[in-house]
């Protein structure tokens, strides 16, 4: 049997990887770490990486901003768990600070006020400091910044 060429091998393996970034957005370490696990050696990983990048599959910009206004609006995380999530995936926190304007202000604290509302009329505790304390370790728990929870439970 003769083995393929680093070519070859490359070829092979670059319509796998193109069909693995587009069935949705990856980052660069999801790619790396796919391209180690079919066999690819770093050398070859990073050289179809780089085309991947150079074709638009791999976009981090496109990836952060996506993930932000997913974890947003389809989750209901704040903004501290976002870009945690973000930071797991090795994603710059140059884009992840500019992917956070995916997230609008009007919708950001709305968003609090409904979560907080909804949490307020399943708690149960007694005495009304417990009630808020549970809640806001809720809120402060989905990623939402304690000096707006403790704003919001103020306010409520």
């Amino acid at each position: 049997m003769v083995k393929d060429s680093g070519k070859e091998k490359i070829n092979k393996y670059k319509a796998k990887l193109a069909r693995y970034c587009a069935y949705r957005e990856r980052t660069r370490h999801e790619v790396t770490t796919k391209a180690r696990d079919l066999g690819l050696y770093h050398d070859e990983a990073e050289q179809l990486l780089e085309w991947l990048v150079a074709e638009n599959f791999v976009n981090e910009e496109r990836f952060a901003r996506t993930y932000v206004r997913d974890k947003f609006y389809l989750n209901k995380w704040g903004k501290n768990k976002i870009r945690q999530g973000l930071a797991q995936k090795f994603i710059s926190s140059q884009w992840a600070e500019a992917a956070m304007s995916e997230i609008a202000g009007e919708d950001y604290s709305e968003t609090l006020y409904q979560l907080m509302t909804k949490k307020l009329a399943t708690v149960k505790a007694d005495q009304p400091i417990a009630r808020n304390q549970k809640v806001a370790r809720y809120l402060i728990g989905k990623g939402y910044e304690p000096e707006l929870v403790w704003q919001a439970i103020k306010n409520q």
